[in-house]
C-alpha cells in the first residue's frame, strides 16, 4: 500500500510534509463518517481521545483507545481508525526520529499536561512559531512517559483464525466452545489451541475475553450502559460481566471509565 495523502473535510494537508516536523488537528469524527480507511504515511501518528473512543486496526492487531488515552501507530505502518459518533479526537503526526515511542503500536494514557499541550497546538498556537515549536519540546520530552495501558487484541493472519476473529467481530456474544470452533474450521481442539497460542501468544479464553474488553470499552465509551454491554457480548448476568472487566483490568466499568475521565 503506498503512501497516501489525506483529503478529508477536516483534514486536507500532506501529513508528510517534511517542513513541519509535527502536525497537531482536530479531528471532527462526523466528518468521518466513523471510520478513517486503510492508509500509511512517513509520520508516526499518536490518535489522542478526549471523549468517546476510536478502535486503530492494523495487520496484526486492534487496539482500542478509550477516553484520554492515545494510540501509537508507528511510521509507515498501515492502519484504519474507527471513532465513536461521541468521538472527540486529535491526530497528532510526528517524524518518528524525533520522539522516543516504540517501533509497535501501544495504547497510552494521555496525562492532564499533554492533553492540554495537544489542545493548545491545534487551537491556540497556529500563528505563533516559536510558542509552537516550546510546546512541541514539552509534547516530544512528555510523551515517552506516559503509562502503556494494556488494550490490545492480536490478530492473525492465518485464514482459520481470521474466519473465527471475523465471525467474533461480527457477534461478540458467539459463545462457542474451543472444541466447536475446532469443528468449525475442520481442526482438533489440540490443533486449534496450539494455532492460537503460536499466532497470537493467548489461550483461545484469554484472546475471546481481550475481544470482549475492547468491544465493551468502545460500547461504554460511546454512551451504552453496562446492562446493555453485558447483554450485546453474551453474559448470562450483568454480574458476571463485571467480574470478568474487574478481573482484567482492576476496576469495575464504571470505575475505569470514571478513572480516565478523572483526567479531564
Amino acid at each position: 500500500m503506498a503512501r497516501q495523502k489525506l483529503h478529508y473535510p477536516w483534514l486536507d494537508l500532506d501529513v508528510d510534509d517534511a517542513s513541519a516536523p509535527v502536525i497537531a488537528v482536530r479531528v471532527d469524527a462526523d466528518g468521518t463518517k466513523g471510520e478513517v480507511p486503510d492508509h500509511r504515511h512517513r509520520k508516526g501518528q499518536l490518535v489522542v481521545s478526549l471523549g468517546g473512543g476510536v478502535t486503530c486496526r492494523v495487520p496484526d492487531g486492534l487496539w482500542m483507545v478509550p477516553p484520554h488515552c492515545a494510540v501509537w501507530i508507528p511510521s509507515d505502518m498501515a492502519h484504519s481508525n474507527r471513532a465513536t459518533a461521541n468521538a472527540n479526537l486529535f491526530f497528532v503526526y510526528i517524524e518518528a526520529e524525533l520522539v522516543d515511542l516504540p517501533d509497535r503500536c501501544c495504547t497510552i494514557s494521555i496525562s492532564p499536561l499533554l492533553r492540554e499541550l495537544i489542545v493548545e497546538l491545534c487551537d491556540g498556537a497556529q500563528h505563533d512559531e516559536v510558542r509552537r515549536e516550546r510546546l512541541i519540546g514539552v509534547l516530544l520530552g512528555e510523551l515517552p512517559r506516559m503509562p502503556v495501558q494494556q488494550l490490545h487484541l492480536p490478530l492473525s493472519r492465518e485464514p482459520r483464525l481470521k474466519r473465527i476473529a471475523a465471525a467474533l467481530a461480527d457477534n461478540p456474544a458467539d459463545r462457542r466452545t474451543l472444541a466447536q470452533w475446532a469443528d468449525h474450521v475442520a481442526l482438533s481442539e489440540s490443533s486449534l489451541a496450539r494455532l492460537v497460542a503460536k499466532e497470537t501468544g493467548l489461550t483461545f479464553g484469554r484472546w475471546r475475553q481481550q475481544l470482549h474488553l475492547i468491544v465493551a470499552i468502545r460500547e461504554l465509551a460511546a454512551g451504552a450502559s453496562v446492562q446493555q454491554v453485558s447483554a450485546d457480548l453474551g453474559y448470562e448476568s450483568v454480574t458476571a460481566f463485571i467480574t470478568m472487566f474487574r478481573k482484567a483490568l482492576g476496576k469495575s466499568p464504571a470505575k475505569y471509565l470514571g478513572s480516565v475521565s478523572e483526567k479531564t
